[in-house]
């Protein structure tokens, strides 16, 4: 899948799926975004997309501030002329029992996911809708589709991606724009690494059952979904040529939560 000369941002990109999905757009010829809270590490991948022999620039964005994201893609515009791919990745995760879940830690994780795929969406759409083309690409999980416990937030937010993504496809349609979402199983990612301990002790069992047991319990072999598995598919995603694509989402995840 080739995407040569186009243009693509994505965010929550220094780390984990999100540096892998750079890292595979370079390879198909695209010119990156990398941003990231992190500068230091978007601009780490940057560099490294570039020694593979694409053109890449690290934009530091905290997705949750209007003036920043507007002004990392107007930067990525004024850069290389386009924004042709957005892939809305940033988020976090946070553990706790509904009950015992502040309202501080619900809006936090809610913010970063929804508000920021909000404000990314519509300062990419600008451009896009200017120049008739566009494909964005929100990070869902296979928690869009399903429940797990102790993530309420994440799963709320995760669920509304879909939403959002739906309403993108309808609107974004006379203007040559698609969205869609990938639903991804559990990553071994650091954040992913973070849950194992925390729901370890939430829940009272040891961190290899919580592997084992709930984590990868209803896939069909008992294996994690890889970063470079995720990056398949929004190279996909991102590569497709026509309207008949759009609106959907596509669950990564081993066969965890067929469809």
């Amino acid at each position: 899948m080739k995407m040569t000369d186009k243009v693509a941002i994505v965010t929550g990109a220094a780390s984990g799926i999100g540096r892998e999905i750079a890292l595979a757009f370079g390879r198909a010829g695209a010119k990156v975004g990398v941003a990231d809270l992190n500068l230091d590490g978007a601009n780490m991948v940057a560099k490294e997309i570039g020694k593979a022999g694409s053109r890449a620039i690290g934009l530091r964005m905290d997705v949750t501030k209007e003036a920043e994201v507007d002004g990392a893609i107007q930067t990525l515009v004024k850069t290389y002329g386009s924004v042709d791919v957005l892939v809305s990745n940033a988020g976090i995760q946070h553990i706790d029992p509904l009950d015992q879940l502040s309202y501080d830690n619900w809006r936090r994780v809610v913010t970063i996911h929804l508000d920021g795929a909000f404000l990314t969406t519509r300062a990419a759409l600008k451009h896009m809708y200017r120049q008739g083309s566009g494909s964005i690409i929100y990070m869902g999980s296979v928690h869009s589709r399903e429940a797990s416990l102790l993530k309420a937030p994440y799963v709320t937010a995760k669920h509304g991606l879909i939403g959002l993504a739906k309403v993108v496809a309808k609107e974004g349609a006379k203007h040559g724009v698609r969205a869609n979402v990938i639903c991804p199983g559990f990553v071994r990612t650091p954040l992913v690494d973070e849950q194992i301990p925390e729901q370890a002790r939430k829940l009272g069992i040891s961190e290899d059952a919580v592997i084992k047991d709930i984590m990868l319990k209803d896939t069909v072999d008992g294996e994690f979904t890889t970063v470079r598995d995720v990056a398949e598919a929004a190279l996909f995603f991102a590569s497709f040529e026509s309207n008949a694509l759009t609106g959907q989402s596509l669950i990564v995840s081993h066969g965890w939560f067929m469809q």
